[in-house]
């Protein structure tokens, strides 16, 4: 790839982004950056059609990129853009105040300021509770043979779950409970309680494992969805008034978002480029594209970040977004991370 072809092939992909009609040779050739002619554009779009970056979607049509062609234009071209000082601030604006913000709402601030911005979907999965402790677990009596399973991990998360006995327990049974959970679950991190983690639980409740292990079982399911990924999607109405799009998959997209959660929990570290369909199965929506970046707490990944659109993407434009946004979540975690662990020293 020579300086040229690159410089057609970025020319190409700038033009299709702002017209979405095939760029054609003569086109290239009248830009002040092309300086060649039209023929010998044509040669270099022939060859870079050849090595898969550029396509011709009818015979007497210019051409469009491809999924590849998209994917160098990114990695060569782009580069890292910086955003100017005012526009970062009403960036920090729209994310709110930080230091009344908890995790959470930022996360869910930062997803609908993106979709705003850029007039995209936006995503955010966050990986925060699969690597947390339980902080306190306890079984309360609400009704007859109806007890409440409270479950509170480290990083200010409550579930509770309704468990109907068959028969009341004791205040044996109650005591016997609140100690083993005590002694055996606070302070475990949620990614240890496997199946086979909460099996050898119940077992060790020796004569107790009968009546109490619906509740043991209660707590395994809770620990299940722990270690699931939060999905936060935000601004889908800006992808059923994409004309790029087909609204139908869009539709299906919506309905079954939260399976985003292990597309992004298996993208590579930094930026990340995920076009639909045709180049990656799981991601469903045909012509479309999806920018992900990840972001950081106290050094290690604590979630994903991302756009998705149409392939004709303004890259240049959304991808410093992402960048600035993931920034600053790193930062803001990692800060309330530091926080905590000098809460607990002293």
């Amino acid at each position: 790839m020579d300086a040229r072809k690159l410089r057609i092939l970025t020319a190409v992909v700038d033009n299709y982004i702002k017209t979405g009609e095939p760029v054609g040779s003569k086109t290239i050739s009248m830009m002040p950056e092309i300086k060649v002619s039209a023929a010998t554009v044509r040669n270099d779009m022939a060859v870079l059609e050849e090595l898969g970056f550029l396509e011709q979607p009818h015979t007497s049509a210019g051409r469009i990129p491809t999924f590849s062609g998209y994917r160098l234009y990114i990695e060569e071209v782009l580069g890292k853009s910086e955003l100017d000082a005012e526009e970062k601030e009403r960036l920090d604006s729209m994310l709110g105040d930080e230091s009344l913000c908890t995790e959470e709402l930022l996360l869910q601030n930062a997803s609908t300021a993106l979709a705003e911005i850029t007039k995209c979907a936006t995503v955010v999965s966050n990986l925060a509770p699969k690597y947390s402790v339980i902080s306190k677990v306890e079984v309360i009596p609400t009704g007859k043979r109806i007890y409440v399973i409270l479950l509170i991990t480290s990083n200010g998360k409550i579930k509770n779950k309704a468990c109907r006995m068959t028969f009341d327990l004791t205040e044996d049974h109650m005591n016997f409970l609140q100690k083993f959970l005590e002694e055996n679950l606070e302070g475990v991190s949620i990614s240890d309680l496997s199946e086979e983690r909460l099996n050898q639980l119940i077992t060790a409740m020796g004569t107790y494992m009968v009546a109490l292990s619906p509740l043991v079982k209660g707590i395994c399911e809770m620990s299940r969805d722990l270690q699931k990924d939060e999905v936060i999607v935000a601004g889908e109405q800006n992808l059923l008034s994409c004309g790029d799009l087909d609204k139908g998959e869009v539709v299906r997209f919506i309905s079954h978002k939260n399976e985003l959660g292990g597309l992004l929990d298996d993208s590579m570290s930094g930026l990340q480029i995920v076009f639909g369909e045709e180049e990656n199965q799981n991601f469903a929506i045909g012509n479309s594209s999806m920018i992900v970046s990840k972001y950081q707490k106290c050094g290690k990944t604590a979630g994903s970040l991302g756009v998705i659109g149409p392939v004709r993407l303004d890259y240049a434009k959304i991808i410093p977004y992402i960048d600035y946004f993931t920034e600053k979540l790193t930062r803001f975690l990692s800060e309330q991370g530091d926080g905590k662990d000098d809460d607990n020293d002293g």
